[in-house]
């Protein structure tokens, strides 16, 4: 959903904006499903958002020393900060350019799900049931510290 508002946002920018935006989005995904997920131990399985299974039809299975040993840092955050950046930027420039109720509307859904939406599927749903997070997680170690 985070992807499709941030499509819809930079389209009234600019069509070609949005193409790079959603080849943006390919790249991240085929990096996560391709370092990341062959090494987790939902590879080849159904994972909270599927990438596990999605993964393992393309990629051969990684090390899964490799994804608890993996350090995890602010860095690692941002090509994930920027598909939430690139459309609230664009939809506040739009804004300014010329007030749009849509676009305003856009941009707060963006915000909801980014913020409450991404904490509460992951905080709710996904991390607090998943196998993986026993095992070793990089990102719990990063977001929770204090809890480990």
């Amino acid at each position: 959903m985070i992807y499709s508002l941030g499509v819809l946002i930079i389209l009234h920018a600019n069509l070609l904006l949005a193409g790079l935006y959603i080849i943006y989005i390919i790249i991240i995904e085929i990096r996560l499903l391709k370092f990341h997920c062959p090494n987790c131990y939902y590879y080849g399985k159904i994972c909270a958002f599927g990438k596990g299974k999605i993964s393992s039809l393309i990629f051969k299975k990684g090390n899964p020393d490799k994804f608890i040993c993996r350090s995890f840092t602010v860095k690692d955050l941002i090509p994930d900060m920027l598909v939430f950046a690139f459309p609230a930027i664009t939809g506040i420039i739009l804004l300014i350019i010329d007030f749009q109720w849509n676009i305003l509307i856009s941009i707060t859904g963006l915000i909801i799900l980014n913020f409450s939406g991404n904490a509460y599927v992951r905080g709710q749903i996904a991390c607090k049931h998943c196998r993986q997070k026993d095992l070793g997680c990089p990102a719990l170690d990063f977001f929770k510290p204090a809890d480990r």
